[in-house]
């Protein structure tokens, strides 16, 4: 297959808004692909590259390119081999060794090629094919259930190994597919509730009610004594938290995968600023001086036995017998199971007291759904919170002269397009934090009007609202009220963000 079938079938992917088209799009490029170009192909047209973080920037890119290829040449596998030359390139010399390689490459593309291969490995080819979009085109293309790929996808957590399986094995392969320690698992994700009463009528007197803290999701897979320790976003982050991996490891288990949160406490127990605990998993980690607690509250293996498929009842079992003694009880997430109503409120204050956010309610029959925000789990907190997407700036005024002040924000499309304006806001910002973006923000620019800046659609900012109304300015029809800036989320990306629909349910509730 040529690349130029590829870069097709993303122009064709960019150019509509229908999620049904983009998969039909992609599931054909997927069925007129060889077994072996099935990953990169995949992986292109989500816009990552197999190798991962090649290190290569706009600066250099834009160097190195050179006049375009008149035809069109470069195969899927050459292309394919090169990123994966470039990736195992170092040592002396390594400089030189990775532009060679780049300027080869890219001269052999085409103009429409070489616009392609810029974007994806700057990390910025944005063309709607969102994951959801892309194990929806590889279940039409493979004609096997969308369940199976899912299964599979949320097991491996690699989507160009999950679209082979499925093309060249079929249903057998995908439910060959099991949990590995020492794999990182997609995490599962509770849906926004709108009050602690409404989540308990919605899942009934069957739930657990726990605290819902405000720190970095873990995910910590034991293997004898290797201990590993993956974030949210499947960031392996091991050598940084020796506290964490220490506490593991004195478990009474010889295998073990584990799902909770972590969080820097103070002396009082209180939970530090969020940003203390985020700088424990910097590409630095530079603040050694600040410890980080687990907070566990689910278990997914234990010596042998896979427990994904059980029920949370069955999990939680197993994980009080796994900290069953009085050294290991602190690392269990508070909470209550089948709480009154009264003992539920109970636990929500008693969270809120602590310092924390709120809790999170889930129902006990419900397996582990990864990478999925079900009404299994839902989170209540007494303020709205929403993780938007910053989409731009606007040039402050009074005091905020010469700072990128007022900031664009958007929500999720489910289907895969562009983010969807919904409001600005200029509140609740420090002045280290305007200081911080008028810094950060032009790096991240794709457009300089004169009134700011329009970025690129990669940093996430919690928000704080009163709710939502219906609006004719914005695209999505809705629009934040008394929107206020908490806090960037470095630990989740766009795809990650909350959707339009999320907004409209506020809208509905309001």
């Amino acid at each position: 297959m040529l690349l130029a079938d590829v870069v097709t079938a993303s122009v064709a992917v960019a150019a509509t808004r229908s999620r049904t088209a983009k998969a039909g799009t992609i599931a054909g490029v997927l069925r007129s692909a060889a077994a072996e170009e099935i990953g990169p192909v995949t992986a292109w047209l989500s816009g990552e590259v197999r190798q991962g973080r090649l290190g290569v920037g706009w600066r250099t890119l834009a160097t190195l390119s050179g006049p375009p290829a008149a035809e069109p040449s470069l195969t899927v596998t050459a292309v394919d081999d090169a990123l994966t030359e470039l990736a195992t390139t170092s040592g002396a010399g390594s400089a030189a060794r990775r532009d060679a390689v780049l300027t080869v490459l890219l001269s052999a593309a085409t103009a429409e090629e070489q616009q392609f291969l810029v974007r994806l490995l700057a990390g910025e080819l944005r063309q709607g094919a969102l994951e959801g979009v892309v194990l929806d085109a590889v279940a039409r293309a493979a004609d096997v259930p969308p369940a199976a790929v899912r299964r599979a996808f949320m097991l491996s957590g690699r989507l160009p190994e999950t679209a082979a399986a499925a093309l060249t094995g079929g249903v057998a392969a995908l439910d060959a597919t099991r949990l590995e320690v020492g794999r990182p698992v997609r995490p599962m994700l509770a849906s926004p509730g709108s009050s602690l009463d409404a989540a308990l009528t919605d899942l009934g007197t069957g739930v657990t009610v726990e605290y819902k803290l405000d720190g970095a999701r873990i995910q910590v897979h034991r293997d004898g004594d290797d201990v590993r320790v993956w974030t949210r976003t499947l960031r392996e982050v091991t050598d940084g938290v020796p506290e964490l991996v220490e506490r593991v490891r004195a478990l009474p288990c010889s295998a073990a995968v584990l799902d909770g949160e972590t969080l820097a406490l103070d002396d009082d127990g209180r939970p530090r600023a969020f940003q203390d605990t985020m700088s424990r998993f910097g590409s630095d980690a530079s603040d050694e001086g600040i410890l980080l607690s687990p907070f566990l509250f689910d278990l997914l293996h234990l010596d042998g036995r896979d427990l994904i498929d059980e029920p949370l009842h069955v999990r939680l079992d197993a994980l009080a017998g796994l900290l069953a003694d009085e050294e290991h009880a602190p690392l269990r997430m508070p909470g209550v199971r089948s709480p009154t109503a009264q003992q539920a409120a109970d636990v929500l204050d008693g969270a809120l007291t602590a310092g924390h956010e709120g809790v999170v309610v889930k129902a006990l029959d419900a397996p582990y759904a990864a990478g999925r925000r079900g009404r299994s789990w839902q989170k209540v907190k007494p303020v709205h919170t929403l993780d938007l997407v910053v989409l731009g700036a606007e040039w402050g005024y009074g005091r905020r002269t010469g700072k990128l002040s007022n900031i664009h924000l958007g929500a999720r499309d489910p289907d895969g397009g562009e983010p969807v304006m919904v409001g600005k806001t200029f509140k609740g910002m420090t002045d280290e934090l305007l200081k911080w973006q008028t810094a950060t923000f032009p790096g991240l620019a794709r457009e300089r009007p004169d009134w700011g800046v329009l970025l690129r659609p990669e940093l996430v900012v919690e928000i704080a609202l009163d709710g939502a109304q219906r609006s004719t300015r914005y695209p999505g029809g809705v629009a934040l009220r008394f929107a206020r800036v908490l806090r960037y989320r470095p630990d989740k990306t766009p795809a990650e963000a909350d959707s339009i629909e999320a907004i409209r349910a506020l809208l509905a509730g309001g």
